[in-house]
């Protein structure tokens, strides 16, 4: 089995010493991917667009290991602030809706003030 390691361009992933994805086979781990606009080096001070870049990021990572949301089995969502997990549902259903991964919420301080909102996803895409 061969271990392909996904980056963004994000210049965390050097500083910290991890990668944006790692596929091992078929499974396809994302990292927590925050709402960094990774072309900019920027992040939006609104919440709804830092959930919109986190998908992004998410289904580049995903498009760069061969897969794609639809493969999506698992999420995790962590909110510095718990009342603000149900303003996102309507993104979190236009990206995930049909695909409808088991998930998971959780309020825990983020790494940087700024980010309001972090997404881990595990994808599994089937190989003939």
């Amino acid at each position: 089995m061969t271990r392909q390691l996904i980056s963004s361009g994000s210049t965390f992933e050097q500083e910290i010493g991890y990668s944006r994805a790692v596929v091992e086979g078929n499974w396809i781990l994302v990292s927590g991917t925050t709402g960094f606009d990774y072309n900019k080096m920027t992040i939006s001070d609104d919440l709804l667009e830092q959930a919109e870049q986190c998908f992004k990021n998410i289904d580049m990572a995903l498009k760069q290991a061969g897969s794609s949301m639809k493969d999506v089995v698992r999420v995790t969502y962590v909110f510095p602030n718990a009342e603000d997990f149900p303003k996102c549902w309507p993104i979190m259903r236009k990206y995930l809706g049909d695909v409808r991964p088991s998930a998971m919420m959780l309020a825990a301080g983020l790494s940087d003030s700024r980010m309001k909102i972090e997404i881990q996803v595990t994808a599994h895409r089937d190989r003939d």
